[in-house]
């Protein structure tokens, strides 16, 4: 059914009696049309909603097919025909649909029923598999048809995708489960591999879910793959596969051209190659004939595709005009990448058998001449130097075709390699006779290859485009270049290995084009010409210096493939420590991905830990430096400086001298040991001594440096390899006299000079300063090699060899103490002018004395500070913040400067105003209910009263910059003109104030006023006086008193009740309206008005932020958003410094300690911008918490408030009750520090006794001694709090349990209390709060806040006064309720947030989320499941299923939870990435390195390398630390800025 034709008819045997006349127009699957087209022509062609076609293009994506429409076939073709002229508009190809009978309909979906169920049954009966196997292989005798398993297989590229998954799923279950199966399944597949291959590359589905896909569970058994080589030739099937695929891309020349290539079929044609990295990727352990013979078979059909590849896509120089469109380069070079890995694992199964090796190199060989026939005819030039001449073709690479595609020549370099290190290459002519070997045709082509990239980097190619500067890249990059560069570099030493030295150099210089600029003859005065000759020349001397020098080639040089690699090692360690994944991506990779780095790279680097940021490196082990060659084949240009500047760095740190020189080579193998004749032969000599002479030259321009240290390096490889030989053999027996040749004069003429005379010159050369070391080294060593063939004993010259180092280092200690002399002269002149500089200083000082006399009283904004802490001393006494023995207000003159116009201006009331750029948001960092269900909008919200579990708070912070309010003005309307002209989305939200401060980029959406303190004095007379009079009784009734005057007032002239606290019958008339009045008043504080504007601006934006709601600026709620942030933030810093275990007042920072003091500020200003009877009625409504007898029917009740958040308010409303309609007044100082006192006590009361009634009996702790003071005052006080609320609580808790809990439980609030009462009037805090001790604080934190340390002595004072109050209190119905329902009361200490545990080991967290299920959906597609670090929800991402709706507005499941979680600010980790992600409201986000490392200290974003990853507990401290500052919205604004993009991630939807 799965394979029926027929749209209408049923199969014969499958008919129905009566047939229905109902039909579906079916829409397909591909992968042309994207989601919004197909939701488009859907909405278009059926008129239906966007949701029912995002539902139609959804399950059509999933399951490949979905009927659109049913009904008669007129209807249904009409839809169709709709739905593909509506698709036709936007892309070439239409969509698919089709008419189709509801019967065949129905009887294809129960046919794939029929195979889900048929996997369930195969999943545990394996006798039901063989059956099911037996049939489906069973072909029909006498008929043409392949069995079915065959035919399904053939039909899979014509299936939608639902069908083709069922598919896939019998074969696993059924086949894959028996071997034997599998390999006749494998069989079939191979049969008709050309045809599904084919198949395959014409379809359009993606690969994984295409049968051919299947391949890798069949290719990589090695038995299998053996059995399919022997028996059907699986190579040459994919190879004549390859063949067949490929011809569309064959030019005249049956060469490829990748021109115009689409790259959808050719990444397609890819997955044919990689099958056959599957079939070779295990050798063979014993080799049949039958094996033998299949796979020459199989490597000739792949050398024809090679032979294809030779040479393509040829180029010209482009002279005169630049190239008009650069050509294509990706395909081949990307089809090389492909195969690279292939040729190496044909090398290497060559290589497992003589015989075969040989046979092979002989195919290879052919090949390469069949390739290069052209060559062979052709005119000949001559070339002539040094008295040597060489015939060879005319070929030019800067005027003829040239290619870089040569893998052909390079497989035959790798095979003779392979000959090489079996030792084989003597039986070699067996198989290629002499006279066809011509080595010179092999060599020709690498060679044109090194000389066309020589003349890119000399710019000759610069008019040929980008094009062939990417090839080069390729070439040499570590992706290739195994297979193209190295083995152009082998070629060359096979060449040189096999020809005579003096024509290899010979052939070199020609095709080069330098044999003139050898030949003397050259003089021009054309400096680019010049210019490119001198590239040309260093290029050429560098491949000179890598085809005598690089033997690290297993088959080249005596190396094993650890060596090898701990060489690519170490140079990558020269230029600088690299981390793991650094070198990793710069090694090779084989076959299985692997680059052998972890077996050696603990020989030669050693391992450094990362910090809390940054990522550990590996740093080279000093024994490992002596291997450095600065002539290293694989450093780029600029890698090649790099370490060659570190390397001299180093040296010269060590006092060492600065030569380079190149380290002693490994021996070549026997094959390739000629090669080093070409140091030893006469135009060599005659090259070296040539740039010698015309770097000595003055007038030659014909050299450069550059040139000169490779020279000096050639000479150096010479003198090492005859000193290696002399050391070996005697000396008659050594026939490399480098030596002689390069001592002998240039000419028989007067002026001759050897190369060592020419060195002495260059020595004296000021411009080659750097080189002199180098030089000093050369001259030594042609000293050691002389000794060493004088004495042609063999047992002398090996001592000689000692002395020689002996007078090597006589001159090294004579340039050591050199250095030294200069060092030390240089020290001392240093002494000597800072000296000067000291004595001119004081002079200067001493003239303008009085200057300085007046800076010093005028600290800017970064010593006030410290200015505060180092007033004089302040005695202990009077550090006490409360009450009638307050400490004066410590307040010194601020000069401030503003950021932006950097004008400095003092800052006083009078002034205008200077402001902070401060940022504004909603926090739950605090919260003890995480996910309490939060407003979106705060329209009915009454923030006067913060619930205990802080779930919601307003955080201000500010990064402490500060400027003028006019500044800023300026400057905000600035950004604002150049956001309307910019293009990309905006970092920040205009509308809501955002902008970035101009100084350090943070994040700000308003400014927070700098408003000096107010010092006040207080006389100490009047305040013993004060003190006999205002107890806290009578200071309680003339507060009630004023407030019930107001009521009066405003009642006007009714006679309410007034509220009585004593009926001592005292009668009314001494409390009276006035009486407040009477212990001190003064006048209020005038502001300026740019500053009130500023104090409305900022309170307004508390307001919107706080609360959600538009701005206005006269809502009653201003004031109480003022009060509760001021709270919040006061909350949030000593929550945070308590975390880190930092003293309450040394450890704050300077931008911390700058905010808070603004703010609290702003806040008492803030109170007198507001109408006082607006205040008035929050304050009333403040204290009837603390004072029942005001008690209104709204007045929470005890357990259901924050105190310090009342605490505030109270505090800074209080001075309302001071004001009046004719006068506006304030307390004087001595009456706000009653009011102060009598306010704090009275709430410290409460409280504590908050804390007693949620005590936690359950929790241990640390027991102190039974009977103290303390624990016999909380045991009694506790017994009456027991009696009073009517034995809600229990009363058998002991004593010293109760003290400890109490004590825990009011010290945050203490240390709170001593913040906001220091940052509010000034007063410096007791020295214990400054350093870290929990006794002392404790203490101290009760003498400055004028509080008895037992703290149960406050009841025992005021007992007359506080009783009534605590029968009140504790009789409160809705406070006893909250006693009965013991679970939801909020405990003191509040626990501390912090993110979630985390698991050590990711893999836990890839397996949880493994079993995540989306709670939306019961499909089984793959989803993104991110972990919520402050709640540890996972949540389905980025997926439609789990979208809601704020506003109107769809958001993802993530940023719907961070409404909830965080107020909108969240940190989630992606687990299937592992990425962190912190995002902020709708629509900002930003990745963060995940807080998981592996074990060489790298983050792996994307589970990319897959290395095991652990838990740094530092980085997830220093994530929970950037929460719990509120930085979270700074982090995002700051990536943003750094990655801004045109069209950024949608976060909305995340």
């Amino acid at each position: 059914m799965t394979i029926w034709e027929e749209e209408k008819e049923l199969p014969p045997e499958l008919q129905i009696r009566e047939k229905s006349e109902r039909y579906y127009c079916v829409l397909f699957n591909d992968e042309h049309h994207s989601y919004d087209h197909v939701i488009y022509s859907l909405q278009r062609a059926l008129d239906c909603e966007l949701s029912e076609a995002q539902l139609h293009t959804t399950a059509i994506d999933k399951e490949g097919r979905r009927a659109v429409k049913a009904g008669a076939y007129a209807a249904c073709q009409e839809a169709k025909e709709d739905i593909k002229s509506h698709s036709e508009n936007v892309s070439q190809h239409p969509l698919h649909v089709e008419v189709l009978h509801s019967e065949v309909m129905a009887h294809q979906k129960f046919a794939l029923r029929l195979g889900s169920w048929m996997n369930k049954i195969m999943s545990y009966s394996s006798d039901f598999r063989q059956i099911f196997c037996q049939a489906c292989l069973r072909e029909e005798p006498g008929s043409q048809n392949p069995c079915l398993i065959s035919r399904l297989m053939l039909w899979d590229a014509k299936l939608y995708k639902g069908a083709r998954k069922i598919l896939h799923e019998l074969i696993f279950s059924s086949f894959f489960m028996e071997m034997e199966y599998k390999k006749l399944f494998t069989m079939e597949f191979v049969k008709y591999y050309k045809q599904l291959q084919k198949e395959y590359i014409s379809d359009d589905h993606d690969r994984s879910i295409s049968v051919t896909a299947l391949s890798v569970q069949m290719f990589t058994v090695p038995t299998l793959a053996r059995h399919l080589i022997e028996e059907q030739n699986v190579i040459s099937v994919i190879t004549e596969t390859l063949l067949e695929v490929l011809p569309e891309y064959l030019d005249r020349n049956n060469k490829f051209n990748f021109q115009g290539y689409s790259q959808d079929k050719l990444g397609r044609v890819y997955a044919v190659i990689c099958d056959l990295k599957y079939v070779l990727i295990s050798k063979p352990t014993a080799w049949t004939e039958r094996l033998r013979v299949q796979f020459l078979e199989g490597f000739r059909s792949f050398l024809k595709i090679l032979t294809c590849m030779q040479g393509m896509e040829e180029i010209r120089r482009q002279v005169g005009q630049h190239i008009e469109v650069d050509p294509d380069w990706e395909a081949a070079i990307a089809i090389q990448m492909q195969l690279k890995n292939i040729l190496l694992m044909f090398q290497e199964w060559c290589a497992c058998d003589e015989e075969l090796l040989l046979v092979a190199y002989k195919e290879c060989h052919k090949a390469v001449m069949r390739c290069s026939t052209n060559f062979l005819s052709g005119s000949k030039t001559v070339v002539q130097l040094c008295g040597h001449t060489l015939a060879t073709k005319s070929y030019r690479v800067s005027e003829d075709l040239v290619s870089i595609h040569l893998p052909l020549s390079r497989t035959l370099a790798g095979l003779h390699v392979r000959l090489s290190r079996l030792g084989a290459v003597s039986r070699l002519h067996e198989f290629v006779p002499f006279e066809d070997f011509q080595v010179e045709v092999l060599v020709e082509y690498p060679l044109r290859c090194l000389v066309l990239v020589a003349q890119v980097v000399a710019e000759m190619w610069r008019r040929n485009g980008l094009s062939l500067i990417s090839q080069v890249f390729y070439y040499q990059d570590v992706k290739c270049r195994e297979e193209m560069y190295d083995k152009d570099i082998i070629m060359l030493q096979i060449g040189a290995s096999l020809m005579d030295p003096n024509m290899f150099l010979l052939l070199v210089l020609q095709r080069y084009e330098l044999v003139d600029a050898f030949n003397k003859s050259i003089s021009t005065k054309d400096q680019d010409l010049i210019k490119q000759y001198n590239t040309l020349i260093e290029e050429m001397l560098q491949v000179l210096i890598y085809i005598v020098g690089e033997r690290y080639v297993p088959g080249v040089g005596n190396v094993t493939k650890e060596e090898v690699t701990m060489r690519e090692i170490i140079h990558l360690l020269c230029i600088e420590p690299m981390p793991h994944s650094a070198i990793a991506k710069n090694l090779p990779e084989n076959e299985n991905n692997e680059t052998g780095l972890e077996n050696v790279i603990n020989k030669v680097a050693t391992f450094k830990k990362p910090g809390v940021s940054g990522h550990g490196v590996y740093e080279l082990k000093d024994e490992s430096l002596k291997d450095f060659n600065m002539y290293f084949y694989h450093y780029s240009k600029t890698q090649h400086s790099k370490a060659e500047h570190m390397q001299k760095k180093r040296r010269k740190q060590e006092n060492k001298d600065e030569a380079l020189p190149p380290p002693p080579p490994p021996e070549f193998c026997p094959a390739f040991s000629k090669v080093v004749n070409l140091l030893n032969c006469d135009i060599m000599v005659y090259i070296l001594r040539t740039i010698f002479e015309r770097a000595v030259d003055t007038d030659s321009n014909l050299w450069t440096e550059g040139m000169l240290q490779m020279a000096f390096h050639i000479l150096a490889l010479g003198l090492l390899e005859e000193q290696q030989q002399l050391q070996k053999a005697p000396e008659e027996e050594v026939t490399f006299d480098f030596y002689h040749k390069a001592s002998r004069l240039g000419s028989s003429a007067m002026n001759a000079q050897n190369v060592q005379m020419l060195l002495e010159k260059l020595k004296g050369i000021p411009q080659l300063e750097g080189q002199k070391d180098m030089i000093t080294w050369i001259l030594q060593m042609f000293d050691t090699v002389k000794r060493l063939r004088e004495k042609s004993c063999l047992i002398v010259a090996t001592t000689s060899g000692s002395e020689s180092i002996k007078s090597d280092e006589i001159t090294h200690d004579k340039e050591k103490a050199e250095r030294k002399r200069k060092a030390e002269a240089a020290r001392l002149h240093r002494q000597k002018i800072m000296a000067q500089m000291s004595a001119l200083q004081k002079n200067f000082i001493e003239t303008h004395k009085l200057m300085y006399d007046n800076t010093s009283e005028m600290p800017g904004k970064e010593d006030s500070i410290m200015e505060e802490e180092s007033t004089p001393a302040v005695s202990d006494n009077c550090r006490i913040a409360l009450g009638p023995k307050r400490g004066p207000s410590v307040t010194e003159k601020e000069v401030l400067t503003c950021i932006l116009c950097q004008e400095e201006q003092e800052v006083k009331i009078e002034n205008n105003a200077m402001v902070l750029s401060a940022c504004v948001q909603k926090s739950t960092a605090l919260t003890q209910h995480r996910g309490k269900p939060i407003e979106l909008s705060g329209e009915t919200l009454d923030p006067l009263f913060m619930d205990p579990d802080l779930a919601y708070g307003t955080y201000t912070g500010s990064c402490g910059h500060v400027m003028h309010a006019v500044c800023w003005q300026k400057y905000f309307e600035a950004v604002q003109l150049s956001s309307q002209q910019r293009i990309h989305v905006d970092l920040f939200d205009l509308e809501n104030g955002e902008y970035l401060c101009p100084l350090c980029k943070s994040l700000c959406n308003t400014v927070i006023p700098i408003i000096p303190l107010q010092p006040q004095k207080i006389n100490s007379e009047n305040a013993e006086a004060v003190a006999q009079l205002l107890t806290l009784a009578r200071w309680i009734q003339t507060v009630l008193a004023r407030i019930s005057g107001y009521n009066m007032k405003h009642a006007k002239g009714e006679n309410p009740a007034i509220p009585i606290l004593f009926n001592q019958g005292m009668g009314d008339s001494t409390f009276e309206f006035h009486s407040i009045l009477s212990f001190g008043v003064q006048s209020s504080i005038k502001y300026s008005n740019s500053i009130k504007e500023m104090v409305i601006l900022f309170a307004t934006t508390i307001y919107r932020i706080g609360l959600k709601v538009p701005p206005d600026e006269t809502d009653p709620r201003i004031p109480m958003m003022t009060w509760s942030t001021c709270a919040f933030t006061l909350q949030a810093i000593e929550n945070l410094l308590g975390d880190e275990g930092k003293p309450l007042f040394g450890a704050l920072q300077n931008r911390q300690h700058n905010g808070l003091k603004a703010l609290m500020q702003f806040a008492v200003a803030q109170r007198i911008t507001c109408p006082q009877v607006l205040i008035q009625k929050h304050l009333v409504r403040l204290l009837s918490v603390v004072l029942p007898n005001l008690k209104s029917e709204d007045t929470p009740c005890l357990l259901s408030i924050d105190l310090f958040h009342v605490l505030v308010g109270a505090v800074l409303a209080f001075p309302s009750l001071y004001w009046d309609d004719t006068v506006d007044l304030q307390p004087s100082s001595i009456s706000s520090s009653y009011n102060h006192l009598y306010l704090f006590h009275l709430i410290t009361m409460a409280h504590m006794l908050q804390i007693l009634l949620t005590i936690d009996t359950g929790l241990p702790l640390a027991q102190v001694q039974e009977d103290s003071e303390e624990a016999r005052s909380a045991a009694s006080f506790f017994e009456e709090v027991s009696r009073l609320t009517s034995g809600c609580i229990g009363c058998g808790i002991p004593g010293w349990c109760l003290w400890v809990s109490l004590k825990n439980g009011i010290t945050p609030y203490l240390r709170c209390a001593a913040l906001f009462f220091h940052y509010l009037l000034g007063v410096t805090p007791p020295e214990e709060l400054f350093a870290n001790s929990a006794e002392g604080e404790y203490n101290a934190l009760c003498s400055y806040l004028s509080l008895p340390t037992n703290l149960f002595l406050l009841f025992q004072e005021y007992w007359e006064t506080v009783r009534p109050l605590l029968q009140r209190w504790c009789s409160d119905p809705a406070l006893l309720n909250c006693l009965k329902q013991k679970s939801s009361v909020v405990r003191y200490p509040r626990k501390r947030n912090s993110l979630i545990e985390l698991p050590d080991d990711y893999s836990c967290l890839l397996n949880q989320a493994s079993h995540f299920r989306c709670p939306r959906s019961a499909d089984d597609e793959r989803k993104h499941p991110v972990l919520c670090l402050f709640c540890g929800a996972i949540l389905c991402s980025q997926n439609a299923c789990c979208q809601e709706m704020v506003n109107g507005e769809e958001v993802g499941a993530c940023i719907f939870h961070a409404l909830h979680c965080g107020a909108g600010v969240c940190i989630f980790l992606k687990i299937r990435e592992c990425r962190v992600v912190l995002v902020e409201g709708k629509a900002r986000g930003c990745a963060y390195p995940a807080p998981y490392l592996d074990e060489y200290g790298e983050t792996d974003p994307g589970l990319k390398r897959g290395n095991p990853l652990h838990l740094s507990h530092e980085r997830y401290r220093k994530l929970h630390l950037v929460w719990q500052q509120h930085c979270i919205i700074e982090e995002i604004a700051r990536s943003q800025e750094t990655n801004q993009m045109l069209f950024g991630f949608n976060w909305q939807l995340l």
